[in-house]
Parts: structure tokens; C-alpha cells; sequence
């Protein structure tokens, strides 16, 4: 039975690991041009449609973002969100500014961060690969050390349908550093992947079994 309705380019890969149920869903390419499909939008979908149909007991976004040199980040780093805030939707009327910004607090995984050895901190998304001087102040503003273009369409399907999610994030580029952003971002792209790939079956491996509370540090 298809999980997803028909036409949608989306994908999804269901296995075992060590007995836990893995389904991998991405957001497949572009109808039109090819193209990887990505953005808040696309995550946002792929996210709600998954949550509806598989009913998982934990959503993990792995992916890939920028980080910030004054922040420690380096190239291959992996994080995990601690919060997900918009940078460009901007809306100047009281109330909607803050609803613009959407900040949304990750799962406490103060646990598996420390077990694991993992970097943490605070994600800002954004449909756009560069960055204005707008968006800059939004991601000093929200005190952010990655940048990304899913991480908030995804935790806002997940806060909507109640389920947790836990965010990776591996760094292709240095937001702040000296190289251009599309050249950083391509060279980079394969040692993100295999940071990724060492890092969520470990993962995986440790929140089998457990529930939220026990990702807390005591």
C-alpha cells in the first residue's frame, strides 16, 4: 500500500536496526526542474504526511546547515538543536513578529548530547542559501549557531502532531568565515554526509527503548 498520496515525489526506506523500526522518508526532486526539494515548505509536508501516516514514536531530521566560526563550529560538526527560530519571516505588526520568528523549543536531550559527545545549540531556518543583512541580525538575535532551511518547517509539523523530534544538523560551510557560501557548501557536501552517516545509527541505537525523559540529564 502506498504510504503517501499519489504524484508526490517523496520517498521512504523502511528497515530494522537492532530490532527498532527505521523508517527514512526524504523529499525526493523537483516535478519540475530535477532538483532536490528543499526548504520549509517541502519539510514542512514531507514531516506532516509522515506523521499521519507512519504514527512514529520520534521524528529525527538529519541534515545539513551552516555553522558559525565564532561559535566553534567547523566543518563537519554534527549538532543537535536545542531551538528552532525563522530568520526571514518577517511580519512588523505586534504579535505576528513573534509568530513571524515562530520559536519553538527542541526535547531536552542534555543525555544522549553528553553520551554521544555531540555539539548542541540553537538553529535558525530560512528558504534562502545566502544571507541578508536582515537575516543576520535575526540569527544574532536569536543567538543561533546553525543555519539551515528545514529545521523549523520540520519541528513545526512535529509540535503540530505532538510527536518529539530530534534535529542533526552536519556543517557544510562557515557562515562567518572567508570562503563563498555556494563554493563552501558544495566542496563540503560528501564530508557532511559521513558525519551524518556516523552519527544517526548511533543515534538511533540510543534512543532505542527509551522515552523522552530519559534523554534528559538528570
Amino acid at each position: 500500500m502506498d504510504r503517501f498520496p499519489g504524484g508526490v515525489p517523496w520517498k521512504n526506506y523502511s528497515g530494522e536496526l537492532d530490532g527498532l523500526n527505521v523508517h527514512i522518508v526524504v523529499p525526493g526532486k523537483d516535478k519540475a526542474l530535477g532538483v532536490d526539494s528543499v526548504g520549509t515548505v517541502p519539510s514542512f509536508l514531507l514531516t506532516y504526511a509522515t506523521g499521519v501516516a507512519l504514527q512514529p514514536n520520534l521524528i529525527i531530521n538529519a541534515g545539513t546547515a551552516g555553522g558559525f566560526q565564532a561559535k566553534g563550529a567547523n566543518i563537519g560538526d554534527v549538532y543537535v538543536a536545542t531551538e528552532f527560530a525563522n530568520r526571514d519571516r518577517r511580519i512588523p505588526i505586534p504579535v505576528f513578529d513573534k509568530y513571524g520568528i515562530g520559536t519553538i523549543e527542541a526535547i531536552p536531550t542534555g543525555n544522549l548530547i553528553k553520551d554521544l559527545d555531540l555539539k548542541e545549540g540553537k538553529v535558525s531556518t530560512g528558504n534562502s542559501l545566502d544571507m541578508t543583512l536582515q537575516d543576520e541580525e535575526h540569527i544574532k538575535a536569536n543567538d543561533a549557531t546553525v543555519k539551515d532551511m528545514e529545521g523549523a518547517g520540520v519541528a513545526y509539523a512535529a509540535n503540530l502532531l505532538a510527536i518529539p523530534m530530534i534535529s542533526l544538523k552536519a556543517i557544510t560551510d562557515i557562515v562567518d568565515g572567508t570562503k563563498p557560501t555556494v563554493e563552501e557548501f558544495l566542496e563540503n557536501m560528501s564530508t557532511a554526509a559521513s558525519a551524518l552517516s556516523r552519527t544517526v545509527p548511533p543515534v538511533l541505537k540510543y534512543v532505542s527503548g527509551k522515552n523522552v525523559a530519559d534523554l534528559v540529564c538528570s
